[in-house]
């Protein structure tokens, strides 16, 4: 299997995890009012922010070892924090309709 194509998928699911993960708590919590989905949504902030930081260091780490693939653990990489604007914008969101 082409290792660049692997690396690339790592940040692909980890961003359409965090990303459905977070729109599944917010609209869960906008169409039925259950405080529940508000209370996943910022435990899905804390979890989500932990597990997607290890995910850079590992990528970064592999990246710096393995040069040749350093390129693709940096687009990986930049796939996830892609995630940083959308989950400050819901967690306002989240925070102003509480």
């Amino acid at each position: 299997m082409n290792t660049s194509f692997t690396i690339k998928n790592i940040g692909k699911f980890f961003f359409w995890l965090s990303f459905l993960l977070g729109n599944f708590c917010l609209f869960g919590y906008i169409f039925t009012k259950k405080e529940s989905f508000a209370m996943a949504g910022f435990y899905l902030l804390f979890l989500a922010s932990a597990v997607n930081i290890i995910v850079i260091i590992g990528l970064l780490i592999y990246g710096l070892n393995k040069k040749e693939y350093f390129k693709d653990c940096k687009k990986a990489i930049l796939i996830m924090l892609i995630n940083i604007p959308i989950a400050f914008i819901y967690a306002c969101i989240g925070l102003s309709i509480l």
